[in-house]
């Protein structure tokens, strides 16, 4: 399982903005960052687990689900083995604990649809996540 460790989460109030990173290590033998595709969850007490956003190994590829479009933006360094997720204009519904995961390989669903149980089925590994709150 990888490594990953997640960073950036705090409390602030809505409309500021917010960096999240995800630093990678660890990795399975013989593959690189840049081998894995990343994603962004959150999740909030009583509900499932949310995709956020996700982006290809190669940083061309990302998606978001609708509700932060516009406002969050994924993007990785595959120098440094760190994805961020940029937010900004943050909405008290925003708050959550975030996740970061990384699977091997090609984005589950391609992408589109950013499902946990995509994930998971893909043996993708979680960070231990990281509060978000914001305040009206």
């Amino acid at each position: 399982q990888v490594h990953l460790e997640e960073s950036g989460g705090g409390l602030v109030q809505e409309g500021s903005s917010l960096r999240l990173s995800c630093t990678a290590s660890r990795l399975d033998l013989g593959k690189d960052f840049d081998d894995y595709g990343m994603g962004w969850f959150r999740q909030v007490p009583q509900k499932e687990r949310e995709g956020v956003a996700c982006i290809s190994w190669s940083g061309r590829n990302a998606y978001y689900t609708d509700s932060v479009k516009d406002r969050f933006t994924i993007s990785r360094d595959n120098t440094k083995n760190t994805v961020t997720l940029e937010m900004n204009n943050l909405k008290p519904e925003d708050t959550a604990i975030y996740y970061c995961a990384a699977v091997l390989g090609s984005l589950p669903a391609g992408g589109v649809r950013i499902d946990e149980g995509d994930w998971r089925r893909d043996l993708a590994s979680w960070g231990q996540g990281i509060q978000v709150t914001v305040s009206s």
